[in-house]
């Protein structure tokens, strides 16, 4: 494989059909090369006349791709779709899907169509294109693992040419590192995820990646006496041991990840001692673990950096002892151990697997491999936001580093480093995440924050009044968890909405003598959803609910004679009708009449108190925002989007905010935390500063349980030595 990866690396070389195909003749059955090369002279009249942006004919590109496929040892099938992954873009070569199933199969025609790009669709935006195309390349992926190969080596020889215009092309090398570099990595193909991220690094970052290389390459002959003397050690020490049938390599570590070093850890390139990472290559698993004793016997191991990924595989099937030593001059090294069939497997991924006979079909063992994959597709479906899509798509394949947790059951779940208990529930089902009220680790109950440890044994706790929250979104790692709880804030949000929507539609009828279910009946709903663009009643309801369609367009819309005659005899502001169902009891300190479990917040601009009279106003999709009836703010509002609402006198403490200006002196914060904690008043926060006249100025904001308790407790701050005033804002 590295000696294929050479030749394809020299982007200037044109392949011919005649490379291709004494590549395929070197693994493949001699029956199948004709076929091949009738594919490329059917690819090649396709092709005629289209060009590169570089100048060079299309075909030579699409001969490349192939290549590199062969190059992987791929079938047949697979290098034909190589060679027409670009013809059914073809304008005018009269080439379709069908065609192509005719004479080649429908195997070919299927990867084909899976690897074209979205064309002839308008979409609003390039985010919208750019999802579909994704979410298109994605669920044809999910369906033939061939379709992502052909994808990869598209994308690999694109980056090795890179003949687009340079203003295109570090758009094209963000999406490489984003997509196609972690794509490659979740198949195991490790040479092709190392070019990627190099190749895109070198667009990203030119002046870094031409400075890092030149200083890399300066240092080549230190680092090749380093690598000789370690190998020249570890020989000796392993013949030693009897083992003789083995093989030591030392090789750079690709620059992106030094990179990458250098600004996490913030030093700089002398530092970075672990430039060279070893790899023993032995024949079974018991000399694998007995190379690793020998090379902790002769330096010192750093105990968070061993992995054992032989005992527990990853989840593309890789295979290998990792340890990090202290080696000889105080440097880490980093060593990896393996069978030489783990070697081949951690090259070349699921390629390596892969079945060559034709008519041969991909193993179901190998099919695990990119069961990951099929799961992502099927809950990436439910995401109908491009840019929430993109951003989970993203942020699932950039979590590379991975731990192993277990189930009560003993099954195993592969989660990214971070993830926590809620991660996990989760991974096991969307209602076990949403109902999470608990976990235990190893039997210990631990809070949903907790990060989660390789071998952790993990019992998720639930409860059927639990549900998920806003707060849930920054405990979690995962991109499916962070959908599911989104998905289910939405739901919440819209049915919240709906019967909002429906209480303020029903009083604005009820003016008119009519209710939603008369006017449904009266046959006139379909021409009012038509001005609103709304696809039914209940999406009506719920963007009036949200506030996205006000009461005054909705009252324009319903009844626009009246509409123009109160626009020629102007009116003061209708006062808001309350709304007319009975109240509901609840725990929280507001309630709505009416109208149960709806998002409520206390306004920041004037924290109204039990005891003062209070209004609700009905946010644009943020629920309602709960004011003092004198609050200016609410006052420069539509009436029309007021509520009645009322104290719940079960509600045992509020927030407010309080001011207290005081001679500056040592001791004096103490003295009215002191007080605060003496009236019983629970602080939340404090931001205090001195003038250069040494008086204190403090904002507070505090707990109190009604508005007698606050006056008490602002008594008591005026009696602290010092404190000239202590007011409410």
């Amino acid at each position: 494989m590295d000696i294929a990866r050479e030749e394809m690396g020299h982007a200037e070389h044109h392949i011919t059909i005649d490379d291709l195909l004494n590549r395929a003749k070197g693994y493949l059955p001699a029956q199948q090369l004709p076929v091949i090369a009738e594919a490329y002279a059917f690819a090649a009249k396709a092709h005629e006349g289209h060009t590169r942006p570089n100048g060079d004919p299309y075909i030579t590109h699409a001969l490349s791709v192939a290549q590199i496929l062969a190059a992987m040892r791929l079938d047949a099938d697979t290098i034909i779709s190589g060679l027409f992954h670009g013809i059914l873009k073809e304008p005018h070569s009269g080439v379709d899907e069908a065609l192509i199933s005719k004479n080649f199969g429908k195997d070919v025609a299927h990867i084909v169509s899976g690897a074209t790009k979205i064309s002839d669709v308008q979409y609003n935006s390039k985010i919208d294109y750019q999802a579909e195309n994704i979410r298109k390349m994605l669920l044809a992926m999910s369906a033939d693992i061939r379709v992502l190969l052909v994808k990869l080596a598209d994308r690999l020889n694109d980056m090795q040419i890179l003949d687009f215009p340079p203003d295109q092309q570090k758009e094209f090398a963000q999406e490489t590192l984003d997509l196609y570099a972690p794509l490659a990595s979740r198949l195991g193909i490790d040479w092709m995820k190392r070019e990627l991220e190099d190749r895109a690094f070198s667009v990203l970052h030119p002046t870094e990646y031409k400075e890092l290389e030149s200083r890399i390459n300066s240092s080549l002959g230190d680092r090749e006496k380093y690598v000789t003397d370690i190998k020249k050690l570890l020989t000796e020490k392993l013949k030693e041991q009897g083992i003789s049938d083995f093989q030591i390599l030392g090789r750079p570590k690709h620059l992106l990840s030094i990179y990458q070093k250098l600004l996490v850890q913030k030093i700089t390139l002398d530092k970075v001692y672990d430039k060279v990472a070893f790899r023993i290559i032995l024949s079974t698993v018991r000399e694998c673990y007995q190379a690793l004793g020998l090379v902790h016997s002769l330096w010192t191991p750093i105990d968070h950096r061993i992995k054992d990924y032989i005992s527990q595989p990853k989840s593309n099937r890789y295979q290998s002892l990792h340890t990090s030593v202290i080696g000889p001059s105080g440097e880490f090294m980093e060593i990896q151990i393996r069978t030489a069939e783990m070697d081949k497997i951690a090259k070349e991924g699921i390629a390596a697997h892969w079945a060559y006979k034709e008519g041969a079909r991909i193993s179901e063992e190998d099919a695990s491999t990119f069961q990951w994959l099929k799961q992502l597709v099927t809950w990436l479906q439910e995401l109908k936001d491009p840019k929430e899509f993109l951003d989970t798509v993203k942020n699932e394949l950039a979590q590379a580093k991975k731990i192993y947790v277990l189930t009560p059951n003993g099954e195993v779940k592969e989660l990214p480093a971070g993830a926590t208990p809620l991660d996990f529930a989760y991974a096991i089902h969307t209602e076990v995440g949403n109902r999470c009220t608990g976990a235990k680790i190893n039997g210990t109950m631990v809070s949903l924050k907790t990060e989660l440890k390789n071998g952790n044994a993990v019992e998720i706790i639930t409860s059927q009044k639990q549900h998920p929250h806003q707060g849930w979104l920054k405990l979690v790692k995962t991109g499916r968890a962070k959908s599911r709880i989104r998905h289910w804030l939405r739901q919440d949000e819209q049915a919240k909405s709906l019967r909002l929507g429906e209480e303020i539609c029903e009083r604005e009828l009820k003016k008119h003598a009519l209710s939603l279910k008369k006017l449904v009946k009266s046959g006139d709903l379909k021409s009012i959803l038509k001005k609103v663009h709304c696809n039914s009643l209940q999406e009506l309801l719920i963007r009036v609910g949200s506030g996205k369609v006000t009461t005054k367009q909705l009252a324009t819309i319903l009844f626009p004679e009246q509409t123009e005659a109160e626009k020629e005899t102007p009116q003061g502001p209708e006062i808001p009708l309350p709304l007319t169902s009975a109240g509901t009891d609840s725990d929280d300190a507001i309630t709505i009449d009416g109208i149960p479990d709806m998002l409520i917040r206390i306004s920041q601009c004037c924290m109204p108190m039990p005891g003062e009279e209070i209004m609700g106003f009905i946010t644009a999709g943020r629920g309602i925002s709960v004011h003092k009836e004198s609050c200016p703010n609410l006052l420069n509002t539509d009436p029309q989007r007021w509520l009645k609402v009322r104290w719940n006198e079960t509600k045992t403490s509020h927030r407010t905010q309080i001011h207290v200006i005081a001679q500056d002196h040592k001791g004096l914060l103490a003295e009215l935390c002191n007080a605060l904690s003496d009236g019983n008043a629970n602080i939340l926060n404090i931001d205090a500063h001195s003038s250069k006249d040494r008086v204190a100025h403090l904002n507070l904001i505090i707990e109190v349980s009604s508005l007698d308790h606050l006056s008490s407790t602002l008594q008591r701050l005026r009696q602290v030595a010092g404190v000239m005033e202590a007011k409410r804002q």
